[in-house]
């Protein structure tokens, strides 16, 4: 086994078998896996095999190929602890294909815990496959940009001039674009449209509450997030202000951790994990909110990420703790602002990592109901991913658009007037197949939307023609 370099990160990055923390005498192996948190043996044999994730695991789905199952895979896993299969490209294949959706926890009837196991494994592959030169290119260009705002907004600013001068329109046209290998043509399709006001804009880091105060919470204003989707951001903190929240969104935050947690990133994830925990500590805030399902969900996990960090283990347990997706502070503390009308029936898709991950479903919907006038519409199939999956979409981009098409394809059958998904990836990948006519909404922008007594989706009925992952709402 030989260890895959990797960019350098923010805090350091040690590309050897290992952290950087290890001791030689600890540099011993446990079948293909390294003594560094491997796959844990008690949860592999909680599997008993029985198939109950087979019908909600996205690539078992597509393939009907018993090694990209859940269970395919914890096989893997503990062939692999005990040295009976290598870690080889095929190995490496099958892990690097599940999207991490979580499905398989939910519908497991014996408990098994997935999520760990398959956390546990992608470090593992990180450190010891050396994968090949045109992946690791690939890998590094999309690390060394999405997770950083101050050098996403001048791409994002130059994507914004490609859209507005025609160019994609010039390279479809002209049979380029087809001929951009795959990875490269996700790139370009998943693109959002944005005015170059929404690129240079900024969250303010204090908004009061309006009238009388009754939570402090600080706000993640994100890195894609906040760079493609600042108006979700601004709705939030409208939303919030307006129930009685102070909110504080730290000027010095950075990216939370989460796709590199579950790219298998560890020690970039570790430093990024450390300095949000800093920033929030130092915000002294009730709560941290979060308005995208995948951070939130790899912030909640903290405290196992730093379990080995003796200056940040219990930190990051208290702060975990503090973590609610925006959706689920707004239940928790109840309505205080008066709703107005929405009179649109709109399709609710589940993003995994907020209803598998973290358990939460009720929520958003909840939320979503206190509108008047407004019905939520649930999509057959809920429980399958839409294939954003963090940077799957990027990495493995055919099975990707095979699930999106997908997901689109259930959602039509509902016929919404619009879609809502609460996770920037989710709203993306569905915008990419869904027809122009239909607008897609983070949650939290309805509620705003209607707090304001505006109505978005007649809004965007009546500009159809608008391809961006997010539908303009008048401020």
């Amino acid at each position: 086994m030989t260890a895959a370099p990797d960019a350098a990160t923010e805090g350091g990055h040690d590309s050897g078998p290992v952290t950087a923390g290890m001791q030689a005498e600890q540099l011993t192996t446990t079948g293909v896996f390294d003594v560094l948190h491997p796959p844990s043996g008690e949860l592999i044999d909680d599997c008993v095999h029985c198939g109950f994730c087979l019908p909600t695991c996205p690539t078992y789905l597509l393939e009907g190929n018993e090694t990209n199952s859940p269970r395919g895979r914890i096989y893997l896993m503990k062939m692999g602890k005990a040295g009976e299969v290598p870690m080889d490209e095929e190995f490496v294949g099958n892990f690097d294909a599940c999207l991490g959706c979580m499905a398989c926890v939910t519908s497991c009837p014996s408990g098994v815990k997935y999520d760990q196991l398959i956390e546990a494994v992608r470090p593992q592959i990180e450190r010891n496959w050396e994968r090949t030169r045109a992946d690791r290119l690939f890998r590094t260009m999309i690390f060394s940009l999405f997770p950083y705002p101050a050098r996403l907004r001048p791409a994002a600013f130059f994507g914004t001039l490609y859209q507005r001068l025609g160019l994609r329109r010039l390279l479809a046209a002209t049979g380029l674009l087809a001929r951009l290998p795959a990875r490269l043509r996700a790139m370009e399709a998943l693109l959002p449209q944005l005015s170059l006001s929404s690129v240079v804009a900024r969250q303010p880091v204090f908004t009061p509450a309006v009238g009388t105060s009754r939570h402090r919470v600080g706000l993640l204003s994100g890195c894609v997030q906040r760079v493609f989707f600042g108006d979700v951001n601004a709705a939030a903190t409208r939303v919030l202000a307006a129930e009685g929240c102070d909110v504080v969104a730290p000027k010095g935050q950075q990216c939370c951790g989460a796709l590199s947690s579950h790219a298998g990133r560890e020690e970039e994830a570790i430093a990024r994990a450390r300095r949000l925990i800093d920033v929030f500590e130092a915000a002294d805030v009730q709560t941290v909110v979060v308005n995208v399902a995948g951070c939130g969900s790899s912030m909640k996990e903290y405290a196992i990420l730093l379990r080995d960090d003796p200056a940040y283990a219990e930190r990051a347990a208290a702060f975990s703790a503090k973590v609610r997706d925006v959706s689920e502070l707004l239940a928790e503390i109840g309505p205080v602002a008066t709703r107005h009308p929405i009179p649109a029936k709109v399709a609710y898709h589940d993003a995994c990592h907020l209803a598998h991950a973290q358990g939460i479903r009720a929520q958003p919907r909840a939320v979503l109901r206190g509108i008047p006038q407004l019905s939520v519409l649930d999509i057959p199939e809920a429980e399958i991913c839409c294939g954003s999956a963090g940077i799957y979409n990027l990495v493995q981009p055919e099975p990707a658009e095979r699930l999106g098409r997908r997901k689109v394809e259930q959602i039509v059958t509902t016929l919404p007037d619009a879609v809502v998904t609460s996770n920037a990836g989710c709203l993306l990948q569905i915008r990419r197949y869904l027809d122009a006519g239909v607008p897609l909404f983070h949650p939290i922008q309805l509620v705003d939307a209607s707090i304001r007594g505006v109505d978005p989706i007649s809004s965007s009925r009546a500009v159809a023609t608008s391809s961006a992952p997010t539908a303009s709402i008048p401020t």
